[in-house]
């Protein structure tokens, strides 16, 4: 969805996944966060897109013995960033987890990820349309029902069916 936002605005796209942006060294995790954040202002208008944000943002103090608390500083630092972004920077800041819950309450403040969107589970409607996508660049089997195959596997994400 995230990238699909980019195409729609003409943007570029960075992609970050929360973990990569963690090292074992002191101060280079934040420096990750900083030099993720120059890159995004290069490169406007650009879609920045934090993938798995939980393993960056959760709430500060549930981290315990993480060498020091570099949780916290990278946490600190990631809202430091998303606050020097003004109405005009042409950077849209997006981010996905699983765990919602778990999330430093920080981040979800105006001016941040201020706005939630919920994408539950495809309904069997959904998952029809699924694996037409990704079925359609094989060849057709004769009698291939994916109404059927949508029947046998309630609860799939569309990550489940491509697999």
């Amino acid at each position: 969805m995230a990238k699909a936002v980019a195409n729609e605005c003409a943007s570029n796209f960075i992609s970050i996944k929360g973990p990569e942006l963690l090292t074992k060294w002191f101060g280079e995790s934040e420096e990750n966060v900083r030099g993720i954040f120059d890159k995004a202002r290069g490169a406007a208008p650009c879609v920045l897109f934090f993938d798995e944000l939980d393993s960056v943002g959760q709430a500060r103090g549930s981290s315990q013995g993480d060498a020091g608390g570099a949780g916290d500083r990278v946490l600190n630092q990631l809202l430091t960033e998303m606050d020097g972004f003004g109405t005009n920077s042409n950077v849209i800041v997006l981010a996905a987890t699983n765990r919602a819950d778990v999330l430093d309450k920080a981040l979800m403040r105006a001016g941040r990820f201020d706005r939630q969107i919920f994408v539950d589970l495809p309904d069997i409607r959904e998952r029809a349309e699924i694996f037409l996508v990704h079925l359609a660049p094989l060849k057709k089997v004769e009698g291939l029902d994916t109404e059927f195959l949508a029947k046998q596997t309630p609860g799939f994400s569309g990550a489940d069916i491509a697999n």
